[in-house]
């Protein structure tokens, strides 16, 4: 057999593969809609996203996989399928900080899927506003920063917002200089946010030491203030720079290369168990001696792990604080459950913000 009749038959073999898929994805979405008749004719307000559900699927996906893919990347193709499919029972409209191109943006289309409406918003506080308001199913909002630590805002938007985290977003985080200029000896200003300019400050430091650094209110809308000024650059996304139309003038100049943005969903549902789940809390105590230890002890009582601790001014007095807090399990879990019934009596103020699965992708 020739080397040509060899490559013809193997073609052959894709087609059928191909077609016994596209069948079976087919299949897999007329299940999907028969679940939201189901669901539909039970009346009420049926809810569709089941971020549990999803997650426990996309472990199971990545525990079975034998390659030659690598498990990450088939999770990734059943993400976008199951996106697919939950558009069929309920289009979803996910707002994000805008514009276009923020990587905001990227870790709502990681999360939810490309078959999802991303909404620019362009404040963290609008975020929720949206969401509360019914604008936008879920928001997605950064909230801490390997490299630079936590994003402030966000935590403090939970002081007063009713939404309930529903999932977690980890996204690792390539910086690129992006500009019309044609090198880097021709850059007089770099536009970026300011946690992008922290990151990349080392990078900056060393070649483009006389550069002056603007903070303005994100990465994509520092791309869009210099792509008609080819004295400028910005730092941002690849996605940024194709919506933009700039150049990558140098990739990936974060200072660390295991820089990393954890991002929260926001909604209104409460989640149940996935199996390997976070939860997260608001609470406070009185400014004396042992007050914080106090609330803590119970979750060391019970062997519940606590992965961060962040305090922040309640806003309620001078050198008042609230601490937002993030165990490991589920509020349901019988030990998380323990833990928190005595932690809800020995603080002055508590508050579940949700539980939600651990990031799968």
């Amino acid at each position: 057999m020739t080397e040509e009749e060899q490559l013809n038959a193997i073609r052959e073999r894709i087609d059928a593969i191909d077609e016994q898929i596209q069948e079976l994805i087919n299949q897999r979405a007329a299940a999907v809609q028969e679940v939201a008749r189901i669901k539909q004719a039970n009346g009420g307000d049926p809810v569709f996203y089941r971020p549990e559900r999803e997650a426990q699927v996309l472990r199971q996906v990545k525990a079975r996989n034998r390659g030659p893919l690598d498990a990450e990347e088939m999770a990734r193709i059943f993400r976008e399928i199951m996106s697919a499919c939950l558009a069929l029972e309920q289009p979803m409209k996910v707002a994000f900080l805008g514009p276009e191109g923020t990587f905001t943006q990227a870790a709502a289309l990681k999360h939810f899927g490309h078959s999802v409406t991303t909404v620019p918003i362009g404040s963290i506080g609008d975020i929720f506003q949206e969401v509360e308001a019914g604008n936008c199913n879920y928001g997605v909002v950064p909230v801490e920063n390997s490299t630079e630590g936590v994003i402030s805002h966000t935590l403090d938007m939970f002081l007063n917002s009713p939404l309930k985290i529903c999932g977690e977003v980890a996204l690792r985080i390539h910086h690129n200089l992006l500009s019309n200029a044609s090198s880097l000896q021709e850059v007089r200003r770099v536009y970026s946010h300011q946690q992008s300019l922290a990151q990349c400050r080392g990078w900056l430091d060393r070649h483009l030491p006389n550069a002056e650094r603007i903070a303005v209110g994100s990465n994509a809308e520092a791309a869009a203030m210099v792509r008609d000024d080819p004295g400028s650059a910005a730092i941002g996304s690849e996605a940024a720079s194709e919506i933009y139309g700039l150049s990558v003038l140098a990739s990936n100049i974060e200072d660390e290369p295991e820089n990393t943005t954890r991002f929260l969903i926001v909604g209104k549902q409460q989640v149940p168990p996935s199996g390997k789940d976070k939860t997260s809390l608001l609470i406070s105590t009185k400014n004396e001696v042992g007050g914080l230890l106090r609330l803590l002890r119970p979750l060391a009582e019970h062997n519940v792990s606590m992965s961060r601790i962040e305090s922040r001014p309640s806003r309620r007095g001078m050198w008042d604080y609230v601490f937002f807090i993030d165990v490991e399990g589920h509020s349901e879990d019988k030990s998380v459950k323990s833990a928190l019934s005595v932690l809800e009596r020995e603080a002055s103020m508590y508050r579940l913000l949700g539980s939600y699965p651990k990031a799968v992708l």
